[in-house]
């Protein structure tokens, strides 16, 4: 499932290619057919992204939104666009460029009231501007869940998904089974500042890179990471491979539904 930072880079891409002109609309497969059918030929006048859900505004018709799932993908080209297959559930096209939107798990438009309520009950994001993190940390600080699983959590923290989870968890030596209520306020704050760096960064380059200057493959004189999930990194994907600080073996074991990765000798209890 894609992480924040590409929800973000995908809502300045549609505000580049799209924003302030009318659009055609169209539903391919059909299952947008009816909303689609409303919005053609508006005004795309805005973007909104928060954690993994994207928000396409139409003058004042309302909001497209957009949650992609494990299967969803988003692609874009040049007009003229080829003709859709019948796997596309959104086609927008303007002057010069068309997207097409596969395999969702949400499009639906949607009222600003509706889109509202969905802001409500997510948690702060670290790429929106003004998202406070004292509203994370009053869930954190009172619960006996894993941090490993609070920062999963949607509810608590928007748009950190399993390769940012295990990489502020290494990168702050933090064990991913410690209970949120033992974190300390300095540990969230450091943890919060740098998540707004690496995602931030994640955005203008389209893949995650965590590791220092000093764990590049250039200064350690090592192969760079081959894996088709973005760049360079301390413990995910990596069970098995020594540490790039300690050099103990990487860890990993299955913790809400998805799999943990971590080093033991640099992530103490």
């Amino acid at each position: 499932m894609p992480e924040g930072h590409t929800i973000h880079r995908l809502a300045e891409e549609h505000l580049t290619r799209f924003a302030g002109q009318p659009v055609r609309v169209t539903s391919p497969q059909g299952k947008f057919s009816d909303s689609a059918a409303l919005l053609d030929g508006r005004v795309l006048d805005g973007v909104d992204a928060h954690g993994k859900h994207l928000f396409l505004g139409f003058e004042d018709t309302g909001w497209v939104h957009i949650h992609l799932g494990l299967f969803g993908k988003v692609g874009f080209g040049d007009v003229p666009a080829p003709p859709p297959t019948d796997t596309v559930r959104l086609r927008i096209a303007g002057d010069g460029a068309y997207m097409d939107l596969r395999g969702p798990t949400t499009c639906a438009l949607i009222t600003e009231p509706e889109k509202r309520a969905i802001h409500e009950r997510l948690g702060p994001d670290p790429l929106r501007d003004g998202d406070d993190p004292d509203k994370a940390w009053r869930r954190i600080c009172r619960s006996r869940t894993t941090v490993a699983a609070l920062l999963m959590d949607q509810k608590v923290i928007a748009g950190v998904g399993n390769v940012y989870r295990a990489e502020v968890l290494f990168r702050h030596g933090i064990d991913p089974y410690r209970q949120g209520k033992d974190l300390t306020r300095a540990e969230w704050d450091a943890m919060w500042a740098d998540l707004v760096a690496l995602m931030r960064e994640g955005v203008r380059n389209n893949r995650i890179d965590t590791v220092r200057p000093e764990h590049t493959p250039e200064a350690m004189g090592r192969p760079p990471r081959v894996d088709d999930h973005g760049g360079e990194v301390y413990v995910y994907r990596r069970a098995n491979l020594p540490c790039h600080v300690c050099g103990g073996d990487i860890r990993t074991a299955g913790l809400a539904a998805r799999n943990l990765f971590w080093c033991p000798g640099c992530q103490k209890p």
